[in-house]
């Protein structure tokens, strides 16, 4: 299982350790406490053993035991303030059944099913590590059960009986993956693209526009092909390619495996461009799935709970996106993966499978081994199908000095499609701003959307309060709009707002601060793919989180900060542009937003948003400017579900506003206050049609 920072137990026990520890400092050691602080050890203990046998990567198991380090330093800490706690930490303490309450309800904050016979003995192994076998953490949701039993069964594809079976002759005692994936090395200057068709129309659902290389992939699958690695650079627009593909070989249902990060904007991109396929994304155990719909998400992050049943539900079409995450064939999410493709390729003669990346194909060949197997080229030892006939139909074999090119191009035209931005450049905008929205599905997602919802209640009590002191005998029929504009400008202006209550301030910090960890995990998948990314964020704690995400996976980074001195700050621009190692620059928005020349980039990760169009653009134009080879892309984080994506929404009208009044208008240049009034306006608008409606 592959644990996020943000993900899993650990952030459950830093809080509880916390807790813990201001209780003890303050003196009010309470049963309750000691029972936290006893769960928390043994939590530890446990948590330290799974990670020890996980098979994540020693770089990731060194993260997460360092972290594991720190909420035991603190126990460590605590238990010395208050010696009495020592004796609970013991290998042979006696647990209650408080504390045995405690851990289960700890591990389901953490998203962690506790073992079938602990919950229903009520007795939890206490010191024992919770089962590794993915069949014990399996869950069949609701909705499917109900698909199931209204179809319990799946028309049977006749097609697979007349599909022939390829038996190697000529080639039938040479080993023959080595040879083929060491022809990405030996003939590098060979094609890395299949022969794409012309597009017949550009024309997209809603009135949306596909772009030529973008049209020419949905050809290639109208036309019939049904395997893609498509590795096109970031930018390029790889996720409507898929979905529109999956229409042209009406490969439904289709199921999407995606990283955490994207998992909601495969959501949106489903909606846009195939708006009459309903789509549905599963969450933890999917109690809120749609078992019906036509297109699944999933991240691979949650795969091992769900395998089971997405095995069975009849896909006819399976996406991984961002598939360089199981080139480690002993990883669970790999073997997942494969499972679920060999599942598909089982009962459908010719699935509609496509491997999404931008990694480029000729760095460490051998990492694409299981990306070849889930499109059903090659097994554990050998070619299948289509590329052994194409191998035996060259003439030649791995002795003989023309098979490397013939071999690369075998495989290039099983289905192999890479274009670089530079490549396409004519066919796409110099500079995009593509919106990356991310799901808060954590405590502090959970917190921010009570706080909104807080805000709100605190704005309707200000309006409510208003009319009822209203002296002029005035009546609006409705929401009176006016009164709603006046409201939001005395909160926007109210200094008296408590330290535990939010203004829209602090909301949006709080929001940077959540998106951070999801925001610096973007950037640094942009990185493996394309290489230099600038990443922007306004406030400092959302940059220290960025920055120690970037250390966890092992990424080189500089930063430029405004408490910086010349000599620093111009050190490590320098690093930046010249040193290799260092793949992402972390930039304050306020320090590095002007004055700037990071040209050697060309993506850009904006982790929060300004307050105005102004300052966005003067941070994209630090990578934006005479002398870029490559079209920019400015990927923004938005927090679907908050205040996130209503003040993206007013940024981009308020810009519309004022290219206007550039261009001659009479309309005003928008200013930053205007986009906190206008979001609060909406804030209150929405509270106030709710309680109307009920």
């Amino acid at each position: 299982m592959d644990n996020r920072d943000n993900e899993g137990i650990i952030p459950v026990l830093a809080r509880a350790v916390r807790e813990v520890e201001a209780a003890v400092q303050r003196g009010s050691v309470t049963p309750s406490v000691r029972t936290k602080f006893q769960v928390v050890a043994l939590l530890v203990r446990e948590e330290r053993a799974r990670v020890k046998k996980d098979d994540s990567s020693e770089a990731e198991k060194a993260g997460q035991l360092k972290r594991l380090d720190g909420v035991a330093t603190i126990l460590a800490k605590t238990a010395a303030r208050d010696t009495s706690l020592l004796v609970l930490l013991a290998e042979d303490a006696v647990v209650s059944d408080a504390a045995k309450r405690l851990r289960r309800e700890m591990l389901a904050a953490a998203g962690v099913e506790a073992p079938a016979e602990e919950v229903a003995s009520g007795a939890p192994a206490i010191g024992v590590a919770a089962p590794a076998a993915a069949s014990q953490r399996r869950v069949v949701p609701q909705s499917v059960v109900s698909r199931q039993l209204a179809n319990p069964f799946l028309a049977p594809d006749f097609s697979a009986a007349a599909q022939k079976r390829i038996q190697p002759r000529r080639l039938a005692g040479w080993e023959l993956l080595g040879p083929l994936f060491r022809s990405f090395e030996y003939a590098g200057d060979g094609a890395s693209c299949l022969p794409l068709p012309e597009p017949t129309s550009l024309a997209a659902p809603g009135g949306l526009q596909l772009m030529p290389h973008q049209a020419q992939v949905v050809a290639a699958a109208a036309a019939g092909h049904r395997t893609f690695l498509l590795a096109d650079e970031p930018g390029l627009g790889k996720t409507a390619q898929a979905l529109l593909a999956a229409k042209a070989a009406n490969a439904y249902p289709l199921l999407v495996v995606v990283p955490n990060v994207v998992k909601a904007n495969w959501a949106r991109e489903a909606g846009l461009w195939t708006p009459q396929r309903p789509s549905t994304v599963i969450h933890g155990n999917g109690d809120t799935i749609d078992a019906f719909a036509d297109i699944v998400v999933v991240n691979y992050e949650i795969l091992d709970r769900h395998v089971g049943w997405l095995g069975d539900l009849g896909f006819r079409g399976m996406v991984v996106d961002e598939a360089h995450f199981i080139k480690n064939k002993s990883s669970q999410r790999s073997q997942h993966v494969l499972e679920l493709s060999e599942r598909i390729r089982s009962r459908v003669a010719r699935p509609l499978l496509m491997a999404l990346t931008g990694t480029p194909l000729i760095n460490d060949i051998e990492d694409f081994r299981a990306i070849w197997q889930f499109l059903g080229w090659i097994d554990d030892k050998k070619p299948l199908g289509e590329l052994m006939e194409t191998l035996e139909a060259t003439g030649l074999e791995p002795a003989d000095p023309g098979f490397y090119a013939a071999a690369r191009r075998s495989v290039v035209d099983m289905g192999i499609v890479r274009r670089r931005k530079v490549d396409v450049a004519a066919d796409i905008p110099a500079r995009r701003v593509a919106d990356l929205p991310v799901e808060l599905d954590d405590a502090a997602g959970r917190s921010i959307r009570e706080a909104e919802r807080e805000l709100a209640r605190r704005l309707v009590a200000r309006y409510e309060g208003a009319l009822e002191r209203r002296t002029s005998g005035i009546v609006v029929e409705g929401i009176d709009h006016e009164l709603v504009r006046r409201v939001a400008k005395w909160e926007r202006e109210d200094t008296t707002t408590t330290k535990t209550e939010d203004n829209v301030f602090t909301m949006m910090r709080r929001i940077g601060q959540a998106k951070a960890p999801l925001a610096a995990d973007y950037a640094a998948q942009l990185a493996r793919s394309v290489g230099k990314v600038v990443f922007f964020a306004k406030h400092v704690d959302v940059m220290d989180a960025a920055e120690e995400t970037f250390e966890k996976r092992g990424i080189g980074y500089s930063s430029i900060r405004g408490d910086q001195t010349p000599k620093v700050r111009a050190r490590n621009i320098d690093a930046f542009l010249t040193d290799p190692d260092v793949a992402i620059v972390v930039c304050s928005l306020t320090a590095a937003g002007v004055g700037l020349n990071l040209q050697v980039a060309s993506n850009l990760v904006l982790a929060e948003l300004s307050w105005t169009d102004a300052e966005q653009t003067q941070a994209i134009d630090r990578i934006h400017r005479i002398g870029q080879e490559e079209p920019v892309t400015a990927w923004r984080i938005i927090a679907a579900q908050t205040m996130d994506t209503k003040i993206a929404e007013l940024i981009d009208s308020k810009a519309g506003l004022a290219a206007r009044a550039l261009d001659g208008s009479d309309e005003e240049v928008s200013s930053s206050t205007d986009v906190q009034l206008e979001a609060l306006v909406s804030l209150l608008t929405e509270a106030l049609e709710s309680t109307q409606a009920a």
